[in-house]
């Protein structure tokens, strides 16, 4: 029999403190009623002695020390799943707010999973698909790898995560199966039901999950939508066999509410007023990207954080940076260009992009591709920087040739489309031709027979 307790002992913001409590646990759900007949759910997030902290998912605005009864439920915040969440959309809390009714369960899941045994993980072999040039050919997302996005405020980085959305593959010869699991965090409304709108017009949809916290639902919810979008992932990549593709936009908004959370709770903050565990929270959702053995599913990360004021040492791209595999750096000069993607290719890696590439992946070129690629546009750097104290026309012949093959590569191979779908081989053809731009002796890194090959 659960005991239910009358009233409370204070209201902090979206935490309020219960006295007298007997057998609750960390991360307990507890069902609140307000007035007799509104209900709430809240989550234990502090227990002292006979006392409980809980954060109140839909906020504590109607609540009052006397109008509210507390009953603890037992079990943690747990995840409704069955084949029947692709193609729905739910809110933060993994509630549907499609009209389609509720999901029939399968199963439940406790929405913080299960710490992966290390020596169970398998190396991360193959590569996804975005139809991107600029991350299909030189920062390849691998899957089980988690490969973040840094953009800024006023980048196009919804753009770029939905075109992910509907193009991502595992390439036009692969028949397994693969979804997306979509996990928005302080969305506003028009950027919504632009995702949706997106999803559903390039018929994406029926392969999405969509879990959405928007920018006027509760602080709370943010802290709690990526783990449930990772538990739905979980449940269809290591029960259901399937390839899955997680995005994640805002991570900034995520760190946000973990900071409005922790002043409330009286924390000492950590760097810019982010608590102290900031580094140990992102840990626990990027961690949980990967490829389990005896496991044929995957899931594999796309977090998207907007650096506050364009600083890549903030604290919030700083550590994902160190837990992380790579970065898909947006760069502000490029979008002023009218270049989309604005993928500034210098500062982006993938460092699992060497394993999944190559002969028997993608193409036996790409490896030295993407090293030349490199290479010359950081040449192309230097001449431009030159040619601004001497001006272009003093320039040496060559250093004209990089010039030309700079400007080509962002208006030819990094800029493409919003609807434009690049398959690898085209992506790599593309960039061969730009390669011909300059003299075959420029091409230092790449190996004799590859350039006999396809340097023509």
């Amino acid at each position: 029999m659960s005991i239910e307790y009358l009233g409370l002992s204070e209201i902090n913001g979206p935490l309020i403190a219960l006295e007298g409590v007997e057998n609750a646990a960390y991360d307990e759900i507890v069902e609140l009623v307000v007035e007799n007949n509104k209900k709430k759910l809240g989550r234990i997030v502090e227990i002292y002695e006979d006392k409980a902290v809980i954060q109140v998912f839909e906020g504590t605005d109607d609540m009052s020390l006397k109008n509210t009864r507390t009953r603890l439920t037992g079990h943690p915040l747990e995840l409704a799943l069955s084949e029947d969440i692709l193609g729905r959309v739910f809110n933060g809390i993994g509630q549907p707010i499609d009209g389609l009714g509720s999901i029939v369960p399968e199963c439940k899941r406790d929405i913080n999973g299960l710490p992966l045994n290390p020596c169970e993980r398998e190396y991360p072999r193959n590569f996804i698909q975005t139809g991107i040039s600029a991350i299909d050919a030189l920062t390849t997302l691998i899957r089980g790898q988690k490969l973040p996005i840094f953009s800024g405020n006023g980048l196009p980085h919804d753009q770029l995560a939905a075109q992910i959305v509907k193009q991502a593959s595992l390439g036009a010869d692969s028949d397994e199966e693969f979804a997306i699991v979509f996990g928005a965090m302080g969305l506003k409304h028009d950027v919504a039901e632009f995702f949706k709108k997106t999803f559903e017009d390039s018929g994406a949809s029926s392969h999405v999950v969509m879990f959405m916290n928007l920018a006027n639902d509760p602080v709370v919810e943010r802290l709690i939508t990526p783990k449930v979008a990772l538990t739905a992932a979980e449940y269809l990549a290591f029960e259901k066999g399937m390839h899955i593709l997680v995005v994640l936009t805002d991570m900034t908004s995520f760190a946000e509410a973990m900071r409005e959370v922790s002043s409330s709770k009286g924390e000492i903050p950590s760097r810019k007023g982010y608590p102290g565990y900031l580094y140990s929270e992102l840990a626990t959702i990027y961690e949980r990207a990967g490829i389990v053995k005896g496991s044929t599913g995957s899931v594999t990360q796309i977090p998207i954080l907007t650096m506050p004021n364009d600083d890549i040492t903030h604290p919030i791209p700083d550590l994902t940076g160190y837990i992380t595999e790579g970065q898909i750096v947006l760069d502000r000069a490029l979008h002023q260009k009218a270049i989309y993607p604005p993928i500034n290719i210098l500062p982006s890696l993938s460092r699992l992009m060497k394993d999944g590439i190559g002969e028997g992946y993608t193409r036996e070129d790409h490896q030295d591709l993407a090293n030349q690629l490199f290479s010359s546009y950081a040449h192309v750097g230097e001449a431009r920087a030159l040619a601004s104290v001497i001006g272009e026309d003093e320039l040496s012949p060559l250093d004209k040739k990089y010039l030309a093959f700079g400007t080509a590569l962002e208006t030819t191979f990094l800029a493409q489309g919003k609807d434009e779908n690049r398959n690898i081989i085209d992506t790599l053809n593309k960039g061969w031709d730009l390669l011909k731009m300059l003299p075959r002796e420029e091409l230092d890194r790449i190996d004799t027979k590859i350039l006999d090959k396809y340097y023509k």
